[in-house]
């Protein structure tokens, strides 16, 4: 698997277009929400690989990673 730069400076500036988190990043929904997702399904497209990506980043406690880049401290 290939690493691209670019989607992770995407996923980091990535705000929820939707729902009760709308305009959230997403490294600040809660997990829980992420869990809802994967139970229910993701959304389709980018958005969905971007909340199934955002979700393992969450997991593994890496949320500062795209917080970084957001902030400008890559």
């Amino acid at each position: 698997m290939d690493f691209d730069p670019q989607f992770l400076a995407d996923l980091a500036h990535c705000q929820m277009p939707f729902g009760k988190y709308k305009g959230r990043y997403l490294d600040q929904l809660p997990e829980a929400y992420f869990v809802w997702f994967r139970q229910k399904g993701w959304p389709k497209g980018k958005l969905g690989i971007q909340l199934q990506s955002m979700f393992e980043i969450k997991v593994n406690g890496l949320e500062y990673l795209v917080r970084n880049i957001r902030d400008g401290h890559s």
